[in-house]
């Protein structure tokens, strides 16, 4: 896919561009959000910090870069974003709106580690333009990553401190594998994040396989934001700086074509598929009770379980066997007309769905049915399963569904609450597990 770089001058977000490289996508643009008239500006998501040598990445990398100033402010803070007129998430719509005006990109390149409040926003942004985030670094173990960044040729320098154990007069301007061991230590004895998920620290790359010219600092100020006796806080200003070709033996290779983890754990899975598929002794007609089509020809009522007492209860067999058009489409929204009547009659509403089996004829359908299962659900979809399986004649789908609603009031000082996991982005902590569903409910 053609990609824009979210870009802050980081260490991650930087690493997170190779890694789209290696998985075969093709960076075309770059783009990033400034602050006006500071700094370093006190936002819930974005690194300000070193952007006076933002515009060197263009030159190094010889790609386009599209700037906005940040004018919006952090004011849905909440777990789940909407948009919300004034916030500086709209300020990254904006931009990536015009990018994809102009480039034709199709994906968008996030450096995002640990935070959900930070993927949520980009993940919303991303499903409003029709772009699809890839943040290859979600999730992945610190330490080890870490080490993988300073290995694979990123070169950086730490440009901000703000945890007890660093000192912006010992730290600052420090590369980032040096710092390495210390970093490691201080995880160790205090919980520091090692990647400084936590605020802990800042960086700026100045080199990287990607870069076809190195970025040179050869004037920088010390600021001191707080000079807490414990932990102070500080961070470098860039008074002046240049890029410089690198020697073409320089211009490393990015990982290669292929050898991203995503690839190898599909080609795995692809591999045990076929074993299976050649196991011809394990191989049995599907003819017990259990089967979807051993009722041919019949349109059987749907199924509904007691309620449990701990709130749980499914309603099984929903079909779209009284659609009046045929096809998948038609099938899947008469589907949801009939899975809403047994709701209502029963007195649930949607947002009590918490899993759903959806069985479908064909997986050639698969897409055709998101399509339309999608507008039915809203920010945090339940869970789903989706297996190809031998529907009755006619039939295309069926559709079980789990739902839960709390039995009673809660206990004196606690409350009810759902929480969805719900990643969008395309990552190596789920190469493939995207769409219209979340990953888990709790």
């Amino acid at each position: 896919m053609k990609v824009v770089a979210l870009i802050s001058g980081g260490k991650d977000s930087c690493y997170n561009m190779m890694q789209c490289v290696a998985a075969g996508h093709r960076i075309v643009a770059l783009a990033n959000l400034r602050p006006a008239n500071t700094d370093e500006l006190d936002s819930y998501m974005y690194q300000t910090v070193g952007h006076q040598a933002i515009e060197l990445y263009a030159e190094a990398m010889e790609l386009p870069l599209y700037r906005r100033t940040i004018q919006g402010f952090s004011l849905d803070t909440s777990r789940d974003y909407s948009e919300t007129e004034g916030d500086e998430v709209e300020d990254l719509y904006q931009l990536l709106h015009l990018v994809k005006e102009k480039e034709g990109v199709e994906a968008v390149s996030v450096g995002a580690i640990l935070s959900d409040y930070q993927r949520v926003r980009v993940e919303n942004v991303c499903l409003r333009l029709g772009l699809q985030p890839l943040a290859y670094l979600w999730r992945q173990e610190q330490e080890s990553l870490l080490s993988e960044m300073i290995s694979s040729g990123l070169h950086a320098i730490l440009i901000k401190v703000a945890a007890f154990g660093l000192d912006p007069e010992k730290h600052l301007g420090k590369p980032l594998a040096d710092m390495e061991p210390y970093l490691k230590q201080l995880s160790q004895k205090y919980g520091v994040h090692i990647c400084g998920e936590g605020g802990e620290y800042e960086t700026f790359t100045l080199d990287c396989p990607l870069f076809k010219k190195k970025i040179v600092i050869d004037a920088m100020e010390t600021v001191i934001h707080s000079a807490d006796a414990f932990a102070p806080v500080g961070y470098l200003c860039f008074t002046k700086m240049h890029t410089e070709s690198k020697d073409s033996d320089a211009v490393a290779a990015v990982l290669p074509h292929g050898c991203c983890p995503c690839q190898n754990t599909i080609d795995k899975m692809t591999e045990e598929v076929e074993y299976a598929d050649q196991a011809e002794d394990n191989q049995q007609e599907f003819t017990s009770n259990c089967d979807l089509s051993c009722q041919w020809g019949h349109d059987l009522p749907t199924f509904c379980s007691s309620r449990s007492s701990r709130g749980y209860q499914w309603i099984a067999g929903i079909n779209g066997l009284q659609s009046k058009e045929p096809g998948i489409r038609s099938q899947t929204s008469e589907a949801f007309i009939q899975l809403k009547s047994e709701l209502d009659s029963r007195g649930w509403k949607m947002k009590d769905i918490v899993l759903v089996h959806l069985y479908v004829r064909s997986m050639e359908d698969f897409g055709p049915v998101n399509t339309v299962y999608k507008k039915h659900f809203g920010v945090n979809p339940p869970a789903r399963v989706c297996v190809q399986a031998p529907l009755p004649p006619g039939q295309l789908l069926q559709m079980d569904c789990l739902l839960h609603d709390w039995t009673g009031p809660p206990e004196d000082g606690s409350f009810h609450k759902r929480e969805a996991l719900h990643v969008q982005s395309l990552s190596h902590w789920a190469p493939a597990n995207i769409g219209p569903y979340s990953q888990a409910l709790r």
